[in-house]
């Protein structure tokens, strides 16, 4: 990694973004700085030597927890040798830690200042967003030698303490070290940054009650999440690359959930999504079931104790439905939002029982199923009670809170990402048609469960019945006979919304689509107006609010393309599944093996590299996902019973490749 990149460390609900020296100097509209449960911490850390900024060499990513800064004086170049060097060490544990080593490469003592400047905004996650203004008190306090600075408005109450390791001039600007190098000599100084919620513990104590882990537990939990991974040999590098890059965000991301011990809920990205999803830990364990199969059972159980049980207009709650988004900050906590917790997605619900029933398949693990029939029973009978508001079978979704409920609540919940063909937005209340295939889904795996777990025959037989009258409804109203496939939604009066998306892939591993119409939704999907190259565009180019770097309009999705991918192969098109897969793995490598969270939709001879969305999240769970989930079906895997069958169809530019110590429930 070179000086000028953007460098992000992060450990669960923590995360510190900076410039390639290492410094943070955040204005109020940018992402920078040291973040903790929605709050920024941190908004100024710049290090200067006698006055001056420092120049980087390069960065060492030396874990997702921790990095390494190396640094000289300014003016050193390919002429003039760097006369001493700085490196800064920085991690993510029980604190924000930073040493700062100075090293001396002459034989002349020397004498320096060395200057911490540090400010916190403490800004929430949505005022960076949309530049909201705060309505509370900040502080500054020198104490002990240490710089103390806060935030309060009424009892929501943040504070950042700034100490180190050897005495300092502390004001409320920052600290300044005099330091003393003989020749050849070095100097380290530890700063400590600790982040405190309302009762004056850190925050994360406070919150979840346990402390962050420290660096040392840190190192042996991510080196056991290593050796339980599956083992990839691949002929391909990128593809090797790829998968090692996934398995460490992955590891990244994982979270301490509200109601249970273990950071194993994953959070849905850096820098916006730092909390947990419903939608996207859903998805993001489905991804990942044979390599990390744990993630599928703490997000279910905790999707499961924060299930909605009542009514709530401003939370979008309803009984049975699943949550959507659970947030810290000011905003969330003085109910400016409705975010703790929000209930504003319709697929969540059916996802839940489809995640319910693959981790069973997978893992064997039937008391679990049994533990959460409740939940997934008010789940189901959610799609047709509350899920179903036109009562004419479908799943439709319109928000209660019409102040600050989101207005989209598909998993394109962008504002204009639902429209018809003339461009015009849907009247509300939508249907989408991802939707429907989930439903869809939810119903004949929920009679799976029903029949084999939960031992209810009748109810399995309720369920397959609507399953199948699901599937005849929507195959007659959502067909769009002139385009031969799927229409995105429908609206209230039920219109289709007749544009070509990439939603329809969503339809084939849902398996809604009807075997005679697969060929045709295969055609458009690897077809130009939606296959840019690397991959499927989330609106077909020539849509009348087609934009290749549209949020949702146009650009490419990496999650979105692993479904995809995985439907094509249901329905027997390997090779157009590979297609896709190779498509995602070659685009990776242009992201260091990192897949954002979307990228332009370009077509792949314009670019010769794929264009990053300017504002994706990175790392982003449901994209570190994307290589787990292309692999699962490129090898074809899938448990039958108590084994593990494969049905490969592996590219042949991607060479051999093979996968051991899947995880499962074969004897």
């Amino acid at each position: 990694m070179n000086g000028g990149d953007s460098v992000r460390i992060l450990n669960g609900n923590t995360f510190v973004v900076s410039d390639g020296c290492g410094d943070i100097d955040a204005s109020p509209s940018i992402p920078t700085g040291l973040f903790a449960f929605d709050t920024r911490y941190l908004s100024k850390w710049q290090l200067t030597l006698n006055g001056e900024k420092l120049q980087a060499l390069a960065v060492d990513d030396v874990h997702y927890f921790e990095s390494r800064f190396f640094l000289v004086p300014p003016g050193a170049s390919h002429y003039i040798d760097a006369k001493m060097s700085i490196i800064r060490q920085r991690s993510i544990g029980n604190s924000f830690d930073e040493e700062v080593r100075i090293l001396n490469h002459t034989r002349e003592p020397v004498d320096l200042k060395l200057r911490v400047e540090a400010a916190s905004d403490f800004a929430d996650v949505f005022e960076i967003k949309d530049v909201r203004q705060k309505k509370g008190r900040t502080y500054v306090l020198v104490e002990d030698g240490r710089l103390r600075m806060g935030y309060e408005r009424e009892t929501f109450r943040r504070e950042t303490v700034v100490s180190a390791t050897v005495p300092a001039e502390v004001d409320e600007q920052g600290m300044t070290f005099d330091v003393h190098l003989e020749g050849h000599g070095e100097w380290t100084v530890c700063l400590h940054v600790h982040t405190l919620g309302a009762d004056g513990r850190d925050i994360r104590s406070s919150l979840l009650g346990q402390p962050g882990p420290s660096r040392p537990r840190l190192e042996y939990e991510f080196d056991e999440w290593l050796a339980s991974a599956p083992r990839l040999s691949a002929d391909s590098e990128a593809l090797q690359r790829t998968y090692r890059r996934s398995l460490v965000d992955l590891a990244a991301l994982r979270m301490v959930p509200l109601a249970f011990g273990g950071p194993s809920v994953p959070a849905a990205g850096l820098p916006w999504f730092m909390t947990i999803f419903g939608r996207d830990s859903i998805f993001t364990s489905l991804q990942a079931l044979p390599f990390a199969p744990e993630l599928a059972l703490t997000t279910l159980r905790t999707m499961a104790s924060m299930q909605g049980g009542r009514l709530d207009d401003f939370r979008d709650e309803e009984p049975g439905k699943v949550m959507h988004e659970w947030r810290y900050g000011e905003s969330a906590a003085f109910e400016e939002l409705p975010f703790t917790s929000y209930y504003g997605a319709a697929d969540s619900t059916p996802l839940f029982v489809i995640l319910l029933d693959e981790y069973e398949r997978w893992t064997g693990d039937a008391e679990a199923a049994r533990r959460l029939e409740p939940e997934a029973r008010a789940a189901l009978e959610w799609i047709d009670t509350y899920g179903d508001l036109l009562g004419n079978g479908y799943v439709w979704y319109q928000r209660r809170n019409e102040q600050s409920g989101l207005e989209n609540q598909c998993w394109k919940d962008s504002w204009d990402s639902i429209s018809h063909r003339d461009g015009t937005l849907l009247k509300t209340p939508r249907a989408t048609c991802e939707i429907q295939g989930y439903a869809y889904d939810a119903k004949k795996r929920g009679a799976r469960l029903a029949r084999e777990v939960w031992k209810d025959p009748t109810y399995a037989d309720q369920l397959e019945r609507e399953a199948a009258a699901l599937k005849e409804r929507f195959n007659r109203d959502f067909w769009v006979s002139d385009g031969e496939y799927y229409a995105l939604a429908l609206d209230c009066d039920g219109r289709p919304a007749d544009v070509l998306s990439s939603n329809i892939g969503h339809l084939l591993w849902s398996g809604i689509v009807e075997p005679d119409r697969a060929p045709m939704v295969a055609r458009h999907l690897l077809g130009s107006r939606l296959f840019s190259g690397w991959g499927v565009r989330t609106l077909a180019e020539g849509e009348e609010r087609y934009n290749p770097v549209g949020y949702h309009v146009g650009t490419v999705w990496p999650f979105d393309n692993s479904f995809i991918a995985w439907g094509l192969w249901r329905y027997g098109f390997r090779k157009e599944a590979g297609r896709i897969a190779e498509g995602m793995i070659e685009a990776a490598e242009y992201f260091d093996g990192r897949l954002p969270e979307a990228f332009g939709g370009y077509r792949r001879e314009l670019t010769k590299y794929p264009v990053e969305y300017p504002t994706a999240c990175s790392p982003q769970a449901w994209s570190t996902g994307t290589p787990l989930l292309l692999l699962r079906t490129m090898l074809g895997l899938q448990p039958d019973g108590e084994q593990l069958v494969t049905d490969p169809a592996i590219p042949d530019r991607l060479g051999r490749v093979e996968l051991t110590g899947v995880h499962g429930r074969r004897k």
